[in-house]
């Protein structure tokens, strides 16, 4: 047997999971730029570096995003991935696709790059592996005849993504495919055009259950909730009981701010809305007998991300409810002041978060216009992140303040 010129990759092959590395030697064996592609990673593994250049100035026209520069350090060893480039294309909202598209996608990229696909990356792109820079314009000309986008890439507004909402989601609050959508075609100039100090994301979930990771993943996180009470059926409450569910310790000790009661005797659940943190977990545990109110909108947060300057964050509340519908002008004419406020003030390669945790949350709520709330808090159960100006304490004849 011929002695294997990928020792280290064939590891990733063993076990039961499948391996990207399987995919990549099928498809190296009509593309050489993937068979090169192999020969560099094995290089690198064995290195232990990366052999990528950092960065590089490559785009098609009337874009200054949505393209990533790659090149090889060896790309006198593997000619074929000296120019490696990747492209990133906006995905429709809650990642639907017809099969028609799919096939149109991957018939481009076959054409123009190496095949290799990535659906999809961290901010919810489609990522297009690997092309030399004379075939950028055409694959791009060939994906705005095919009906997408570039996506953003660089100090910009980075594609906005969103859950399937009321597509497939009994407790989507808000329409996340409508609203990121239109967001969308809203700021095309901020998307495609870096003009900040560094990346933005924005994230909408229809529900606190946030299954698009928008609290931890997003600087704007977008959460669905209601404003009225947690509607309860008590006859399914009570069927749930009869089938064997511990109300009780599953549903009412774990609720944690102890707004639910539990009446053993009439099998009865009682709560407290204004305790109510709306963090779905009754919800999840029972949802033919407890349902989001009928008041909805949305929570706006801030501020969340793994960042370079400082630690990583969670978003923070800057708007505890916003009723959120079309045409979102209320919440255009927020990012347009978080915005103005971002670009003015942060260093290069400082995110939103950052920039608030440097200068304050008091800082931000003045100039954007904000009032502080009770929920705007560093974190849950924790710290108040909000500090009173001086003139607004009680005493030497200053107005009390709620």
């Amino acid at each position: 047997m011929a002695e294997s010129r990928t020792p280290l990759l064939d590891e990733l092959e063993k076990g039961p999971w499948p391996s990207f590395i399987t995919d990549m030697k099928k498809l190296a064996q009509r593309k050489p730029a993937v068979q090169d592609a192999l020969g560099q990673l094995e290089m690198s593994y064995r290195d232990k570096k990366g052999h990528w250049k950092h960065g590089g100035i490559v785009g098609v026209r009337g874009y200054g995003g949505g393209v990533i520069g790659r090149y090889s350090d060896v790309g006198n060893v593997f000619p074929n991935v000296a120019e490696f480039h990747t492209m990133r294309v906006n995905q429709p909202s809650g990642w639907f696709y017809t099969t028609e598209k799919l096939r149109q996608l991957c018939d481009i990229w076959e054409a123009y790059g190496s095949g290799l696909t990535n659906f999809h990356g961290s901010t919810g792109d489609i990522i297009l592996l690997g092309t030399v820079t004379q075939n950028l314009q055409p694959a791009f000309d060939a994906l705005s005849e095919a009906g997408f986008d570039l996506g953003g890439s660089g100090s910009d507004l980075r594609t906005p993504s969103a859950c399937v909402g009321p597509a497939r989601c009994e407790w989507a609050c808000i329409d996340t495919l409508e609203l990121c959508h239109d967001v969308t075609n809203t700021f095309q100039d901020e998307l495609h055009r870096p003009m900040w100090p560094y990346k933005f994301k924005i994230k909408v979930a229809g529900c606190p259950n946030d299954c698009a990771a928008a609290v931890a993943r997003a600087d704007l996180s977008v959460i669905g909730t209601w404003r009225d009470s947690i509607r309860i059926d008590q006859e399914a409450v009570r069927e749930y009981a009869d089938g064997g569910l511990d109300v009780g310790r599953a549903v009412v000790h774990k609720c944690p701010t102890g707004a639910l009661s539990w009446d053993a005797e009439k099998k009865e659940l009682g709560l407290k809305a204004e305790e109510c943190n709306r963090c779905m977990h009754c919800i999840n545990m029972m949802p033919r007998a407890l349902r989001p109110g009928v008041e909805r909108g949305a929570t706006i947060l801030i501020g969340g991300k793994a960042t370079i300057l400082q630690t990583a964050f969670l978003s923070w509340v800057i708007v505890p409810f916003m009723k959120l519908e079309p045409p979102y002008e209320e919440f255009k004419d927020l990012l347009r002041r978080i915005w103005e406020w971002w670009d003015e003030n942060a260093k290069t390669r400082e995110r939103v978060g950052e920039l608030i945790y440097r200068k304050g949350m008091r800082e931000f709520l003045k100039a954007v216009g904000l009032p502080p709330a009770p929920q705007m808090v560093f974190r849950p159960r924790a710290n108040p992140y909000y500090f009173w100006w001086s003139e607004e304490l009680e005493g030497n004849g200053h107005k009390e303040q709620g």
